[in-house]
C-alpha cells in the first residue's frame, strides 16, 4: 500500500501555507505543531496511511485502526494554513525500510498540497547540537529554497549558521520535491539533543515564538514554558553531577557525603 491521502472533506484555499511537524530528532516539530493544532483549533481535512508506517496499528479505548497522520485545516489572520502532523513518518532505519520510501511519501504529500493551492511550505524539525544543547538557549536554524526567503525569516530571528549540511527523512525531502515542482519554502530546525527522548520543550517554544512573529498566531506559551524549565533544570542537574565526576576523578582521595 504506498501513502494514501484520504479526504474528508473537499476544501479549496487560494493560497495556502503548508506547517509540517513529524516526529525527529528532540520531537521539536512534533511537539511544535502538536501544540499550535490545540491552540487554534483547525479542522481536520484529511488522513494519512502508508505501508512505509511502522507495520503497527493504535487502539484506543480497546478499538484499533491503522496509524495515520493528519492533515488540517485553518484561516488565521487572514492567511490559509494546512497543518501535517502525526505520530509517525517512514523510517530511517534503512534495515526495516528503504529511501525509495521516503521519496515516494514526500512525493504524495507534495502533490497533494499542490493540488490545494498551497504554494509556500515550511517543515519544523530538531538540529542535534549534542551535549551543547545543555548550556545554551536554543536557536532557529535555517534552511531554504531561495535567498530571498532566507532574508525573510532572518528578519525574525531565524538564523543561517550552516553553509553546507544533509536534512534527513521527511522534513528535508517535502521541501526538496517542493521546490522542484515549483513550491517555495524553508526547513526550521530548533536546536536540540538526539538524548531528549521524551521530547525538547524549550526548542519547540523558540519554534513558535518564531512563528508567531512571522505569522501573527495567537498562542498561549506558558504550558511549554513550564516543561521548558523542567528539562533545564534536569540539564542543572547532569551538569552538576557530570562536575561531580570529573572533580573526584581528579582528587580520588576526596570522599563525599551526601
Amino acid at each position: 500500500m504506498p501513502t494514501k491521502i484520504k479526504f474528508l472533506r473537499k476544501t479549496r484555499p487560494k493560497k495556502a501555507i503548508l506547517l509540517t511537524g513529524l516526529p525527529g530528532i528532540g520531537l521539536v516539530g512534533k511537539i511544535a505543531i502538536d501544540h499550535l493544532i490545540s491552540q487554534v483549533k483547525p479542522e481536520k481535512i484529511a488522513e494519512i496511511t502508508s505501508d512505509s508506517f511502522p507495520p503497527s496499528i493504535r487502539t484506543q479505548n480497546a478499538v484499533l485502526d491503522l496509524i495515520k497522520d493528519e492533515v488540517y485545516y485553518a484561516k488565521l489572520a487572514g492567511q490559509e494554513f494546512l497543518f501535517l502532523a502525526g505520530p509517525v513518518q517512514p523510517t530511517l532505519d534503512f534495515r526495516a525500510g528503504s529511501p525509495q520510501e521516503h521519496y515516494e511519501f514526500a512525493e504524495a504529500i507534495v502533490k497533494a498540497m499542490k493540488e490545494l493551492n498551497v504554494k509556500e511550505i515550511y517543515t519544523l524539525a530538531g538540529l542535534d547540537i549534542r551535549e551543547r544543547r545543555m548550556n545554551t538557549q536554543p536557536r532557529i536554524i535555517i534552511a531554504a529554497t531561495s535567498k530571498k526567503l532566507l532574508e525573510e525569516w532572518k528578519k525574525f530571528d531565524a538564523i543561517v549558521d550552516r553553509n553546507e549540511g544533509l536534512i534527513s527523512g521527511a522534513a528535508g525531502l517535502i521541501i526538496g520535491i517542493g521546490k522542484q515542482q515549483g513550491l517555495e519554502g524553508a526547513c526550521l530546525m530548533g536546536e536540540t539533543s538526539s538524548q531528549l527522548y521524551l521530547g525538547d520543550h524549550g526548542s519547540a517554544k523558540i519554534m513558535l515564538e518564531l512563528l508567531v512573529k512571522k505569522f501573527k498566531f495567537k498562542l498561549n506559551l506558558s504550558e511549554l514554558e513550564k516543561e521548558a524549565k523542567n528539562i533545564q533544570e534536569a540539564f542543572e542537574k547532569l551538569n552538576k553531577q557530570l562536575l561531580d565526576q570529573v572533580e573526584q576523578q581528579e582528587n580520588p582521595n576526596l570522599t563525599y557525603v551526601r
